[in-house]
């Protein structure tokens, strides 16, 4: 087993690297050949405390198309925990492989290894492709492991949270653009009944909204539908893409990434944006094509902090009450966030990033998270 840094895998003919990686601090290569393990952990950012993400599994194409993700996905995290005002800086993992037929117990130890070797500078859990039970296996190796189930001595479920505070960002944007922020009286077009979406749906219909959704699992569908009965609100199923078209007022994603494009910008009537899913934005400038057709967006990475703020909130012993209390920041962070696009006449997305850099500037040259002999002060026995 070797780990290795991007550096030398290439060579010293990849000097160029650096350019690639600018902005992180470290990137590290993992294989294993007797597991088939080949993972690269990313850690982008480690000013607010040691580098938390998740760790995906996915058939890459090739390893150029790993690094872009894994890059891409750690610098988010720097974000994401920042917006969530949680001691923790931004890393990601992604492990090359099918999880549907490479993945083993003996794979996932070899990777807690990896991270344990990183001396609480890097904490994963699942993400895309993995389940908390591979890391119930990890944990083996490493405490360094965040979001194993209940009986393990983790969180448990961290849709709740995370639908808690979609909601959240729901009412927060309300308030910006209606005065109050009142969810009942209104219609939302949920893009997405997962586990989080479903749970968003059913919150709005017991406060008395309308909801429209769209989703390709029929018993999803159906499941909201029976559970609408009774309820104040009611549901109206679209089919695909029509859910982009809907006459609504606040348009929810909460399944894929990449949504908010060229083509489906200009489809939009309602006049915000306010969701769960990850990456909606297809590219920066489409959070300034929002802004200037007077849509108000309510940048991801704040609005689905809910599962974060659990998993980073676990390390100082499960507490749901505390969790949920926690995930009540994320309506003051989203309406400091349109203050701060207001005041600056600059979109949402860009005031989003703007507020984050602040934060993460202001404890730049503080005292260290780590303590004498690199572990995290927070690094508690399971």
């Amino acid at each position: 087993m070797k780990a290795f840094t991007l550096l030398e895998e290439r060579g010293t003919a990849g000097m160029d690297v650096f350019a690639k990686i600018s902005g992180h601090e470290q990137v590290v290569f993992c294989n294993d050949p007797h597991t088939g393990l080949k993972a690269i952990i990313a850690i982008h950012n480690t000013t607010l405390g040691p580098a938390l993400g998740g760790c995906r599994m996915l058939p890459y194409a090739n390893i150029d198309e790993a690094m872009n993700d894994v890059l891409r996905l750690s610098k988010g995290m720097t974000y994401k925990c920042a917006a969530a005002d949680v001691d923790f800086g931004g890393g990601k993992s992604v492990i090359l492989g099918d999880p549907l037929t490479d993945k083993s117990p003996e794979m996932f130890r070899a990777f807690g290894q990896f991270v344990e070797s990183l001396k609480g500078r890097f904490y994963t859990g699942t993400d895309m492709g993995t389940t908390p039970e591979d890391f119930v296996h990890a944990s083996k190796e490493t405490r360094c492991i965040v979001g194993i189930p209940e009986e393990y001595g983790g969180s448990g479920d961290s849709s709740v949270p995370t639908s808690l505070g979609v909601i959240y960002g729901i009412k927060a944007t309300n308030k910006a653009v209606w005065g109050d922020d009142a969810l009942q009286g209104r219609t939302y077009a949920i893009q997405g009944l997962g586990k989080v979406g479903f749970k968003v749906a059913e919150r709005l219909l017991e406060e008395g909204a309308d909801v429209f959704v769209t989703d390709i699992n029929e018993a999803a569908i159906e499941l909201l539908n029976q559970k609408a009965k009774g309820l104040p609100g009611s549901v109206r199923v679209v089919k695909g893409d029509e859910i982009y078209a809907v006459d609504a007022d606040v348009f929810v994603p909460c399944a894929l990434g990449g949504i908010l494009n060229d083509h489906t910008i200009g489809m939009l009537k309602v006049k915000a944006v306010a969701g769960s899913s990850n990456n909606q934005l297809e590219r920066e400038e489409h959070g300034g094509d929002l802004w200037r057709r007077g849509i108000l967006y309510a940048p991801d990475y704040i609005v689905n902090a809910g599962g974060l703020i659990q998993v980073a909130d676990e390390l100082y012993g499960p507490n749901k009450q505390r969790v949920l209390t926690k995930t009540k920041a994320i309506y003051t962070s989203l309406l400091e966030v349109y203050k701060h696009s207001e005041d600056r006449s600059i979109c949402t997305a860009e005031a989003a990033d703007l507020f984050c850099e602040q934060r993460i500037e202001a404890r730049k040259n503080r005292s260290s998270f780590f303590t004498a002999d690199q572990k995290p002060k927070w690094n508690v026995k399971r």
